[in-house]
């Protein structure tokens, strides 16, 4: 299948960007890396009438350190991230994560701002962003607004991006020295959507966990954040009877849908394994 027909504008500036949006409204995509846009052109899922190329508009991308968070622009690349010493150091979840964003010519392309702009369910970023409470920095003539990654991601494939706005940045607060983060996923094979992935962070004393965040990806329309299993956990010492009432907590908490190839109790299970052997490699 072939894409519908378009046209292209590669703007130099944010106000002319903004300009765009405010003329051409729901009929105008912005395109970045493409990795994601391109494929639902050409199987007729988006059929916008302007595709505005934010690639000529400085300023969008790069990895800063703050005073109190770690900056990356929007048009950073994954692989820029993957291979970023400030990243490492500062934001370990991420680097972490990273290597796991689909194959390696993706990651060259592909921008962390585009995989939160589209917000789908079993992507790796919007899932990090909502573990490290991040904060998305919009842009648009009325100038920059920010939101809390929690409150960012509405429903499947929706956020709270307004339709003359663009993301132009995240933040991710700085953590403390005992902050503890973990990151994995189950796929078919490396690079392929994953069945399940889990984001886990904590403030970790020996076995105990306390400010614990355990966000799935693949389980729901959005990121889940498992708040009723942290419950459980929170301030505890692990141990084999915790595990238990934990993972018949989460089987409660989660109601994904059947794919394809996996059933909702399937899913449900790879969680809990996933959650079992995260926490046991995070206090161990």
């Amino acid at each position: 299948m072939k894409a519908p027909q378009f046209d292209y504008v590669k703007p130099a500036s944010l106000g002319e960007v903004f300009s765009l949006l405010e003329i051409n409204g729901d009929s105008a995509r912005l395109i970045a890396g493409g990795q994601t846009l391109l494929a639902t052109l050409n199987m007729r899922l988006s059929e916008p009438k302007l595709l505005i190329d934010i690639n000529g508009v400085r300023g969008l991308s790069g990895i800063s350190l703050q005073e109190r968070f770690l900056r990356i622009g929007a048009m950073t690349r994954h692989s820029e991230i993957e291979e970023s010493n400030l990243v490492a150091q500062h934001m370990p979840l991420l680097a972490m994560t990273a290597p796991h964003v689909a194959h390696k010519a993706i990651r060259n392309k592909g921008t962390i701002g585009g995989s939160i702009a589209f917000a789908d369910p079993a992507a790796e970023w919007p899932c990090c962003a909502v573990a490290l409470d991040a904060v998305i920095v919009a842009a648009s003539k009325r100038g920059l607004r920010r939101v809390n990654a929690a409150d960012f991601f509405r429903e499947l494939y929706k956020t709270d991006l307004k339709a003359d706005e663009l993301i132009v940045a995240l933040e991710f607060p700085l953590q403390s020295a005992a902050t503890r983060c973990i990151f994995d996923e189950m796929a078919r094979r490396h690079g392929d959507y994953p069945i399940v992935g889990l984001a886990a962070v904590a403030d970790v004393s020996g076995k105990t966990l306390n400010q614990l965040r355990l966000v799935f990806l693949g389980v729901g329309n959005t990121p889940i954040r498992a708040r009723a299993t942290e419950a459980i956990l929170e301030g505890k010492s692990l141990s084999s009877e915790l595990m238990a009432a934990a993972k018949s907590v989460l089987a409660g908490e989660l109601t994904p849908g059947a794919d394809l190839y996996n059933s909702s109790e399937m899913k449900i299970h790879l969680a809990a394994v996933l959650m079992k052997r995260l926490l046991e490699k995070m206090t161990s």
